[in-house]
């Protein structure tokens, strides 16, 4: 309609797939055929360009609007994450402002900086009951489990098992075992786990010492914009204790636009200073964010502790509300993300930043901290749901399978290994399993070795390469191990094979795309123009299939 703005950010998945929340809207414009022709927007793109599909969503959304009729009024913002995503999107917000402002005739000089999205009521006279006390959607879904279980409604899992694969070493990998039974979910190797965990109590207390306020205080935040169609940022009404439990992400580095708005409410001027200049577009703005905030992983419990005089105003000068310290961190946590994550094999996130504090993952960490429950036999609830994913062992059995999966890149391989042993087991045909995997030692972390042994051993997996990194001079990866397979690779490619990747995106993935490549040319006598078309038929085919991430 005339004078408003649609603005979506859309990020992408997995293999160019749309997001949870944005399945629906994939696809309804994939299929619709409607006229969106009184339809202002703009499209601000996130993704990371170590995946193939940077950015695939947010372009298919740019593009199907327009064949839809809609008007772009800004050039669509792509963000990556693997640089800096926030300054990304800082630098294509700056400009798109002034573009608005003239499409749709406004002030640009107004000035909105004090203005709050959401209002903070603080309850007395709530029932328990009534209060959330870690639910994603409905009110005591923990107490009351209902299926069908999903991200909005997870199911909480016993944890039978947690146990460490590495068997030396300063790092650390875990086994963890759940108990789906009675659940209805339906699992298959190669799907996703969400874990929903949450922060460490530890540092939602050192919140509440900090700012001097009663974590068990009942409140709600309501949206200011009547026409908001989300009117809570979480679950409300709940405590400070819950939310910054479950709802707010306390772990992460803060994005500048936190920090701009902390900058209100210090009362030192050096510290205001600073925060006004780390936040802002300047190049040493940014270089000095990326220094004291990304570099030294100052989370904003960090912030708050060197720069002390945020953490006991009164509220923001120039008339504003005023408002409890505890408050105003809650609503600067708004714009946080939410504390959850999917791992399979966890590596456990734990180290110490160039100040000298200890970070840890969110998920890692409370596997880590419920580690000896499990073992003394006391039942511990993980939320959990399933995303299903397009890693998938062909149908025929028989059909050859290659798998390259260092480290916990193994974790979706070890259950098809599984799948083709039963297999085996039940009298069917087995084509050739060859496994590409590699760690840094073999004494250290060859995590599953009698397992995947005994699979080699017993005919289950025709091929095991294993690349110890660092167990000689000359660093071995499994790209390297892959070239010197080549023409069993290919030839097992040639016989309708299907080839797998899974693990770090950055460098690993694309390693061994190279290296694919190299022994496609070499042993189907191709250019390098014919063997990535080669490549682009396996993928078509769902003969080529990549999980990654950075």
């Amino acid at each position: 309609m005339e004078g408003s703005l649609a603005v979506f950010c859309v990020a992408t998945y997995g293999e160019g797939d749309p997001t949870d929340n944005a399945q629906e809207l994939y696809d309804w414009l994939k299929n619709g055929d409607v006229d969106l022709s009184s339809l202002n927007y703009t499209v601000f793109a996130l993704g990371n360009k170590t995946y193939e599909h940077y950015n695939a969503m947010g372009r298919f959304v740019d593009q199907r609007l327009e064949e839809l009729g809609a008007t772009r009024v800004f050039q669509r913002g792509e963000g990556d994450d693997d640089a800096n995503i926030e300054e990304d999107f800082v630098t294509w917000s700056e400009a798109l402002w002034p573009a608005v402002c003239q499409r749709f005739g406004v002030d640009s000089a107004l000035d909105t900086s004090n203005v709050r999205e959401y209002a903070i009521t603080v309850h007395s006279d709530l029932s328990p009951e009534r209060v959330f006390t870690g639910e994603p959607l409905r009110l005591g879904s923990f107490a009351n489990q209902k299926p069908p279980f999903n991200s909005k409604n997870p199911f909480l899992a016993p944890i039978r098992v947690i146990r460490e694969l590495h068997k030396g070493g300063e790092r650390s990998c875990m086994h963890v075992e759940l108990d789906i039974a009675g659940s209805r979910l339906n699992y298959v190797a190669g799907d996703h786990l969400a874990l929903f965990p949450s922060n460490d109590p530890r540092l939602v207390d050192r919140v509440g010492e900090l700012l001097g306020v009663d974590l068990d205080t009942v409140f709600s935040l309501t949206s200011t914009d009547e026409a908001a169609t989300k009117k809570t940022p979480f679950p409300c009404p709940t405590t400070y204790r819950t939310a910054l439990s479950y709802y707010v992400d306390i772990t992460s580095p803060p994005r500048t636009n936190v920090l701009k708005e902390l900058a209100e409410y210090a009362t030192d001027p050096k510290d205001k200073e600073f925060l006004l200049k780390i936040t802002s577009s300047s190049d040493d703005g940014k270089h000095q964010y990326r220094e004291w905030v990304l570099e030294d992983r100052r989370t904003l419990v960090a912030v708050l502790e060197d720069l002390p005089s945020s953490q006991t105003s009164s509220g923001p000068p120039g008339g504003a509300p005023a408002s409890t310290p505890g408050q105003i961190l809650l609503h600067l946590l708004l714009t946080q993300d939410e504390p959850d994550v999917s791992p399979r094999h966890a590596v456990l996130i734990d180290y110490t930043t160039r100040t000298g504090r200890r970070n840890m993952g969110v998920a890692t960490g409370w596997l880590k901290r419920h580690q000896q429950k499990v073992q003394n036999g006391e039942v511990v609830l993980a939320p959990i749901s399933i995303r299903h994913s397009s890693l998938r062992l062909p149908y025929h059995s028989s059909k050859p399978v290659i798998m390259v999966g260092p480290g916990t890149g193994l974790a979706p391989f070890r259950g098809f290994i599984q799948d083709r042993a039963a297999a085996k087991q039940s009298g069917k045909e087995l084509g050739e399993t060859v496994l590409f995997f590699g760690c840094r030692h073999r004494a250290e972390d060859y995590i599953y070795e009698e397992e995947l042994e005994g699979y080699r051993d017993n005919g289950v997996l025709s091929g095991l390469q294993v690349a110890f990194s660092r167990d000689q001079a000359d660093k071995v990866y499994v790209q390297h191990l892959l070239r010197e397979s080549g023409a069993a690779v290919w030839e097992l490619l040639e016989k309708q094979g299907y080839f797998y990747i899974c693990g770090d995106a950055r460098h690993m993935a694309r390693d061994v795309m190279g290296a694919l490549l190299e022994l496609i040319q070499d042993n189907g006598h191709m250019d390098s123009q014919a063997a990535s078309e080669y490549v682009k038929k396996l993928q078509k085919r769902n003969r080529f299939l990549q999980d990654v991430w950075s």
